[in-house]
């Protein structure tokens, strides 16, 4: 199933120092997590006793209880094939820790320590319990724990690491060891953890839960881990504080699941996580791999606990945030932000570029979205430089394929910017040309196409020599992935503005322009540009003047390719794992037919189109997904696609 395990949070009721009634309940959620069939399950800090108990820790009765539990949570794994994680006091060479013990199929696998013991405010734990750093022997007998069952030697200590069949290794912090300036996790991860669980205690406060989660989120983009966090709930004693039952899951710095309830006990939280996205990721920032050059003699003491007997179940990834839109953000506030942030970033690039050349920009507005953008980016860069916006060459020209709708809305659209429109009709050119080729007119094929988009470049080019112009390429980053573009045509410009911003976002661009009416005499305009259907308009239009070549009829909808394009290099997925992710985003929208044809073109034009790319103007990245060659894709021109295509047809 492609890397995707699911794991498990599980925050039971409880009654602080009875381990006899905590463990009922621990059992009851255990076979209901079951059900979900996840790789890993945890529950929270000392579940086993209660986190609360202060100074009953101390008493035998309470430990003797504590190690009956664990040996019925023990006996109670044994027909389960998730790695199981619980937290109890123990007690080791006559000093007492804080635990979390791991189970596999009724065998304990290891017991993880604490390392950092809270001793301010309203924490006192240094009372009771003793570090991981104190631990006089890195393992214990079976005999020395009490635990029915346990006849081996056991690991202890603060950085084990548990590989389960090879397929998911995990490491085991405890609540305060995350908030140390550098964490055991940061060693395990080092070493080959790819998840982080974490069994907490952490009572609520205002804005804590907030710091929290930015915490967690945090420390997994800097391991590059996913990060499983389990906290004790609001079942704990609530003498001078509360527990929230805080649970969530980050991935690389993404929250993939929270518990929705600020105070909360008695829940299970279910999740699904990628492996695939983090190896992929770890393989690329090779300063993870200088991390742990770097850092070897803390890595180094890091133990794997191979669990060859571990089934590690692989998960359908119904429990993992999957967006048919990658590149655009679910909520409304977001998107608007985004596309704020990146509109800066290119008004800021076109800034730069105009201040070095004392160039005027000078762009060609087809009326279509691509065009609209990098004229609404050229007109706002005026603004910032205080020069006027008559400076702005905007020049529309009509050809054969030119609809009466979107030659209106150019003209439109250059005036409510203040510009002043140049019209170029560049029919008796193009036909001229095809009269030197002896070209039939009536042949409507590529060089018919062709011959419009490289004269309305040499047009271009030509006029900004003759005004002191720098040409402001419109082409996007879903035309360059396909290269839907004409080479030395549309793909050339001496500014590449959109270079970086695909399809499905460019649309989402232009709207928040005029949601934030930076050009208010623009709206209307806008309105219906965003409405007009995407074409290179290189074919005549009917006898209406309405569109009749429409991009996606030809080369599919853009909102699969961006979905292609966003999993093919932003984490180097293969064909399969890409097509199935498409056939659960898309589902209801594409058979999986479809979908099949359309990512099959993908991956042929994503090859054969790469000498397009490796061509391409300067431009800025707003993104993560870029592929510019002096930057992002350096890939050869001339790579087979056989082996992409292969595994598609399989």
């Amino acid at each position: 199933m492609f890397d995707f395990y699911r794991v498990a949070a599980v925050v039971p009721e409880l009654s602080v120092g009875d381990p006899v009634y905590n463990t009922d309940r621990i059992l009851e959620k255990l076979e209901e997590v079951s059900s979900y069939n996840p790789a890993v399950i945890t529950f929270p800090e000392l579940a086993v006793s209660g986190y609360s108990c202060q100074d009953l820790f101390f008493q035998d009765t309470l430990m003797r209880n504590v190690r009956e539990s664990l040996s019925r949570i023990r006996k109670a794994t044994v027909g389960n094939e998730a790695a199981v994680i619980v937290g109890a006091p123990v007690m080791i060479r006559g000093q007492l820790y804080n635990g979390a013990f791991t189970f596999l199929k009724g065998k304990l696998l290891g017991i993880t320590i604490k390392t950092f013991l809270p001793n301010y405010h309203e924490f006192y734990e240094k009372r009771w319990f003793c570090s991981a750093d104190q631990l006089p022997v890195n393992a214990v007998s079976g005999d020395e724990l009490f635990i029915e069952g346990v006849q081996e030697e056991i690991p202890v200590g603060n950085r084990l690491i548990y590989d389960l069949g090879g397929k998911l290794s995990f490491g085991v912090e405890i609540c305060e060891d995350l908030w140390a300036p550098i964490p055991p996790s940061a060693a395990m991860a080092l070493s080959g953890a790819e998840l982080i669980v974490n069994l907490s205690a952490s009572n609520e406060l205002i804005a804590k839960r907030e710091y929290r989660k930015n915490l967690i989120r945090q420390t997994s983009a800097n391991l590059v881990a996913a990060y499983l966090y389990c906290s004790a709930g609001s079942s704990e004693s609530t003498q001078d504080v509360i527990f929230s039952g805080h649970c969530m899951l980050a991935e690389n710095g993404v929250v993939l699941n929270e518990n929705k309830d600020y105070i909360a006990s008695d829940y299970l939280m279910i999740a699904d996580i990628d492996l695939g996205k983090l190896r992929g990721e770890r393989v690329r920032m090779k300063s993870f791999a200088d991390a742990a050059s770097h850092y070897r003699g803390m890595a180094g003491r890091c133990r794997v606990l191979n669990a060859a007997e571990a089934v590690c179940p692989e998960s359908d990834r119904s429990y993992y945030l999957l967006a048919k839109h990658p590149f655009i953000p679910a909520s409304r506030t977001r998107l608007l932000k985004r596309c704020t942030e990146i509109f800066d970033m290119q008004v800021g690039g076109l800034v730069k570029r105009l201040s070095v050349t004392g160039a005027r920009p000078v762009v060609g507005v087809s009326g279509g979205m691509d065009s609209t953008l990098a004229l609404l980016v050229s007109a706002r860069a005026l603004q910032k430089m205080n020069r006027p916006a008559e400076e702005l060459i905007a020049i529309t020209m009509p050809a054969f394929g030119t609809s009466d709708r979107t030659y209106q809305n150019s003209l439109l659209l250059i005036k409510s910017l203040g510009a002043i429109p140049v019209i170029i009709d560049i029919r008796l050119s193009c036909e001229q040309h095809l009269r030197d080729l002896k070209h039939d007119p009536d042949l409507k094929d590529l060089t018919y196409e062709n011959t419009q988009a490289r004269e309305r470049t040499q047009v271009l080019m030509d006029y900004a020599n003759m005004h002191g112009g720098l040409v402001v390429g419109t082409g996007d980053l879903s035309e360059l992935a396909l290269g839907w573009c004409t080479y030395n045509g549309d793909q050339m410009s001496m500014y590449g503005v959109n270079g970086s911003i695909p399809k499905t976002l460019v649309r989402w661009m232009i709207d928040t322009v005029a949601e934030n009416r930076l050009f208010p005499d623009s709206t209307v305009v806008l309105r219906d540009i965003l409405d007009t259907p995407i074409s290179p308009e290189l074919l005549p239009p009917d006898e209406h003047g309405r569109i009749t070549q429409k991009t996606e009829d030809s080369v599919g909808p853009y909102e699969l390719h961006d979905f292609f394009l966003y999993y093919t290099l932003r984490y180097g997925f293969s064909p399969e794992k890409i097509n199935y992710l498409a056939n659960r985003a898309f589902r209801g929208d594409y058979d999986s037919e479809t979908i099949l044809k359309w990512q099959k073109l993908f991956v042929r034009r994503f090859f054969s189109q790469q000498f397009k790319r490796s061509c391409m103007p300067d431009g800025v990245k707003v993104g993560s997904v870029a592929m510019s060659p002096r930057g992002d894709l350096r890939m050869p021109s001339d790579a087979s696609a056989m082996a992409w295509l292969k595994e598609l047809e399989e």
